[in-house]
């Protein structure tokens, strides 16, 4: 599942419905609405970098089995717009940001909160003060007519917004209640995860725990990738060629963890070739032309000039075949069979370069050749997010748990290791950086989310022992729900989205595996014996 095809899905879901803890503390005298609302004309506007305005506050009785929360509605100026949630009782004492995914924007409600909470930490974690922003604009999330000749816009979606979105969440967490957060969380994924990187590079002092989901660095990179991808596959392979390119890779590469089990344990190293599948003389099925050959390939080098010379870090790994191509709007690389993503071309027409084209701009109009070198004027006001040099953030404390799935189309896991091996060079080796900083590469995990891997994993609670207790986390177990079962099932018209997959996140009898996940480059091997189905039948093998 790609980046845009999952904020196309929350987007969808949005509109059709849409153990150890610390000691706890209530708000002053329970659940008082008076109190909630006196925020509302509380003077937010010397918070320091961050001057806000609260426009709504009012508390919001739980419902199906949800606490009440003293919802607030505000911004930062001059358009950063957030809603921040918390606990009216019970409230844990800590403080958790959410990232945006796409180019964020749309409405930032209660609604938009529990999906979020929904998909990202499950039913176990309700009690932290919960803040969302929108990006500083409301405009819909894959279009980028927002950033156009708008340079505040840009800087705030880029840098400013998760930085004083936390700024002014904690200033007025601290009001309501009194007391400061005892720990501040960031969690983030895909935009989000680049969100997750910025702060630890730029703002090293905001969060005591962060987790980076499927982070890009910059996102040029895999708008570029994009309109790679897209000229290679489109009007050249079907469906039906990736859907054979994919049982080629998995008949090469899945046993590679012991067991077949229709994932591909270490992506990173699988030796595949999709040459395997050329035709031979007479053949015309269950195979590729050679033009189909060498458009898959391309996919997988990733962009490069026409001279061959590498000019991104790589292209998806093989096992993410089946999430190539889609006939849902708002995909990666192509829909509707032969059109290239808009999403991309939305990115270079108005935000990826400076001066930016504007609406004339056509995907056919890049070029690999040149084009590339124009990308980082852009970037430095856009915020790139590719700087390995985090010694602030471990001099601050902090822990980052980065996790990556193995078969992520949208945001390449070469991406990912790219950037966590360039700071093990930066911070001095492998063991001063898994201090604080830790990579997790989840075998069949697609985008943020779903995959034939164990992709439903509690980051929260492993991120929470490392801050609060020092526990590093060794090994997380990750569980496999099959997502196309519950949206095959799920109509959204019911009551609410969020609810329903809390629901079935949470449900044992909805697990069909659990897995090993180790500390990147550790991977999972089957043990020869033992329920495969278990996590407890796997070990653990060094590269």
């Amino acid at each position: 599942m790609n980046r845009s095809l999952v904020v196309a899905i929350l987007t969808t879901a949005l509109i059709g419905a849409l153990a150890n803890t610390p000691a706890r503390g209530n708000a002053p005298g329970g659940p008082d609405a008076a109190q909630c609302d006196s925020l509302a004309n509380a003077d937010f506007s010397e918070v320091l970098d961050a001057p806000t305005q609260v426009t709504e506050a009012h508390l919001s009785q739980g419902s199906d089995g949800l606490p009440t929360y003293c919802e607030v509605k505000g911004f930062v100026t001059p358009t950063i717009g957030f809603f921040l949630a918390m606990p009216a009782e019970n409230w844990n004492g800590k403080f958790l940001e959410f990232g945006c995914g796409g180019f964020c924007g749309g409405v930032v409600d209660r609604e938009k909160l529990e999906l979020w909470k929904a998909i990202f930490i499950g039913p176990e974690h309700r009690d932290y003060a919960f803040l969302i922003f929108d990006g500083g604009h409301a405009t819909a999330a894959i279009s980028g007519l927002w950033g156009y000749n708008n340079l505040q816009s840009q800087f705030d979606f880029g840098v400013r917004a998760p930085h004083v979105a936390a700024l002014a969440g904690k200033a007025i967490t601290e009001h309501y209640y009194k007391r400061a957060p005892s720990r501040s969380y960031f969690s983030g994924c895909s935009s989000g995860g680049q969100q997750a990187f910025s702060e630890a590079q730029r703002f090293p002092w905001d969060f005591d725990g962060i987790l980076a989901g499927a982070p890009s660095p910059t996102f040029s990179g895999p708008m570029m990738y994009y309109l790679w991808s897209g000229r290679a596959l489109a009007g050249k392979v079907s469906k039906a060629d990736l859907k054979l390119v994919h049982e080629a890779a998995l008949a090469r590469c899945d046993m590679d963890d012991g067991i077949k089990d229709g994932i591909i344990g270490d992506p990173l190293h699988c030796k595949f070739d999709p040459a395997q599948l050329l035709c031979k003389s007479g053949q015309n099925s269950d195979c590729l032309t050679q033009e189909k050959v060498d458009a898959i390939k391309k996919v997988y080098s990733g962009p490069t000039t026409s001279q061959g010379v590498k000019i991104y870090t790589g292209g998806p790994l093989p096992g993410s075949e089946l999430n190539w191509m889609s006939d849902t709007p708002g995909t990666a690389y192509v829909y509707g069979g032969d059109k290239v993503v808009p999403w991309s071309a939305e990115y270079f027409r108005y935000i990826g370069f400076m001066p930016a084209p504007g609406p004339g701009w056509k995907s056919q109009d890049f070029d690999f050749d040149r084009d590339y070198k124009r990308l980082r004027m852009a970037e430095a006001v856009f915020g790139a997010a590719d700087n390995p040099d985090l010694r602030k953030f471990k001099a601050a404390g902090g822990k980052m748990i980065l996790y990556q799935g193995g078969q992520d189309e949208s945001d390449i896991p070469t991406d990912a290791v790219d950037y966590y091996e360039t700071a093990e060079k930066t911070l001095g080796g492998r063991a001063a950086t898994q201090d604080f900083f830790r990579l997790f590469v989840i075998p069949g995990m697609n985008h943020c989310l779903g995959g034939a891997g164990a992709w439903a994993i509690d980051y929260v609670s492993y991120l929470d022992d490392w801050v609060e207790r020092g526990q590093a986390p060794a090994v997380m177990i990750g569980s496999h729900l099959d997502m196309d079962e519950f949206m095959h099932a799920h109509t959204r018209s019911e009551h609410n989205f969020a609810a329903d997959f809390e629901h079935f996140r949470s449900d044992p009898q909805n697990v069909k595996f659990t897995r090993p996940i180790y500390p990147y480059p550790v991977r999972a091997r089957y043990q020869g014996k033992g329920d495969p189905n278990k996590a407890e039948s796997f070990v653990a093998v060094k590269p």
